[in-house]
Order: C-alpha cells, then sequence, then structure tokens
C-alpha cells in the first residue's frame, strides 16, 4: 500500500508568529508517529524558522518553487539546493497558480506562466538537489467543459516529467489539482477525482513501467476540507492532498489529516 501524503501549501500567507503559532498547534493535534506523511509549504521567506519549529516532529518542510538553474545571476530566484539547505524534503511544482495566474499577460489578457518544459527543468534540478517533486497537474473548468481533461493530463504529465528518470518512486509525487477547484470552494467528485487518478496513474505507467507507476503517490488538490477528506481519500488511486486554504488553520488542516488516516483504514 502506497503510504499517503497530506502536504499544506500556505501560499503566501501568515507571517512569522502566525505561522510558529500555527505549527504548535499541530504539533499537539498530531499523533506523535502519524501512519501519513505530513509536510507544510511556507514562503520561502519563513523556510529556516519552520525547520526549527518543525524539528523533532513528524511534520516534514517543503518549498512552493525552486529555480532551474544551479547558481548565477538571476535576480530573485532561489536554487533547489538553496531549498534543500533549509531542511526541506519537498518542493511543489507547476501549481496551476504559477501555471495560469502569475506571469504576463498577451494581448488577449491571458496569462503566460509556467509551460511544462519549465516546470520539467525545475523537477530535474530539484531531483539532482535531492528534494522530491509535488509536481502539480489539472485542467481549466473550460477544458473539463470540453471533455479534454485527460488529454490535458497527458500533456502536462509527459511534458513536466519529461527528461525524468525514477530509481524509486518516493521520489516523485504527482498533484491533481483541476483549476476550477481551487480556492473557488468548489471540488471534484470522488468519482471525478479517481477516474483523473487512475488516468495519471495509467500515464505514469507508460513512462516508468507498472512497478514504478503504482508506488507513485497522487494527491488530491482543490478546495479539500475535513468534511470532504474521507469520502476524497477513500478512492484507491488518490494518495493523500494537497490542501491550501484550510491549512492556515491547524484545526482543519489536522482535520483532513485525520480524515485521510480514517479513509485508509490506518
Amino acid at each position: 500500500m502506497r503510504r499517503p501524503f497530506v502536504a499544506g501549501n500556505w501560499k503566501m500567507n501568515l507571517d512569522l508568529a502566525t505561522g510558529r503559532a500555527l505549527v504548535s498547534e499541530l504539533r499537539t493535534r498530531l499523533p506523535a508517529s502519524p501512519p501519513i506523511d505530513v509536510a507544510i509549504c511556507p514562503p520561502h521567506i519563513y523556510l529556516f524558522p519552520m525547520a526549527k519549529a518543525v524539528a523533532d516532529t513528524p511534520i516534514r518542510l517543503g518549498a512552493q518553487n525552486c529555480f532551474h538553474e544551479s547558481s548565477g545571476a538571476f535576480t530573485g530566484e532561489v536554487s533547489a539546493a538553496m531549498v534543500k539547505e533549509t531542511g526541506c524534503t519537498y518542493v511543489i511544482l507547476g501549481h496551476s497558480e504559477r501555471r495560469h495566474t502569475i506571469g504576463p499577460k498577451d494581448a488577449s489578457g491571458r496569462v503566460q506562466g509556467e509551460t511544462d518544459a519549465m516546470i520539467a527543468a525545475k523537477c530535474r534540478a530539484a531531483m539532482s538537489a535531492g528534494l522530491v517533486p509535488i509536481v502539480c497537474v489539472g485542467e481549466t473548468l473550460e477544458e473539463r467543459d470540453r471533455d479534454q481533461t485527460e488529454a490535458v493530463l497527458s500533456r502536462q504529465i509527459d511534458g513536466s516529467l519529461a527528461g525524468i528518470a525514477l530509481d524509486g518512486p518516493e521520489k516523485l509525487v504527482i498533484a491533481y489539482e483541476p483549476v476550477w477547484a481551487i480556492g473557488t470552494g468548489r471540488n471534484a467528485t470522488p468519482e471525478q477525482a479517481q477516474a483523473a487518478h487512475r488516468h495519471l496513474r495509467g500515464r505514469l505507467a507508460e513512462r516508468f513501467g507498472r512497478g514504478m507507476a503504482d508506488g507513485i503517490r497522487i494527491q488530491y488538490g482543490g478546495s479539500v476540507k475535513p468534511d470532504n477528506a474521507i469520502t476524497l481519500m477513500k478512492e484507491a488511486d488518490v494518495d493523500g492532498a494537497l490542501v491550501g486554504g484550510a491549512s492556515l488553520k491547524a484545526s482543519d488542516f489536522a482535520g483532513i489529516i485525520e480524515g485521510c488516516i480514517r479513509a485508509k483504514g490506518l
């Protein structure tokens, strides 16, 4: 059985004092040795203090991004090696907000964000630095309405993992985050999530072989809350969650973790 994994993406939220308080409360709510993996992903500027905050706990640390070059004149960027040095285990790559929200706009007003090729370069850099990438994929509402979900997911997986070689399934995490469900209060139904995850696992099998694909964890992300966590996590190919807004409150994040544990019968 794949070990479930719940990670909290803080995005550009919280200050240092609030982040420390959140971790302190979360520590009291989690079992000493939870049967699933748990991580928080704060903004880069808080990685070192949060590394201290989670020391001697089962909570691991992740970053929200990294750059694809190892060093150089890249003002404002942070390399994968720098992220690793803070104590991070994971790094989120290709989040839909970086694909569709952050970046310059073209003449029609469409954001020209990160491409699959850019994400693949970051993924290779992250793995070389010893980080585990959490590679995000997901379709927009327009693409789902046009019945393009599987085609989009296949394209994103193929492009975002270009040039990647795996020597173990634990070296990669995939997060399925339908763009239309992120921060909207909407979420995919358990059946929709399972269908997307099953397709992704099949695509991973074509890319890395069935044995490897069966061991790669695929998280669901998109308005995950304590009250829907159990039904989502009961699906066979849903191996946890990448949580946004609900990870900013310890009681909600702990509720999702507990829901995952219960759903998997652990």
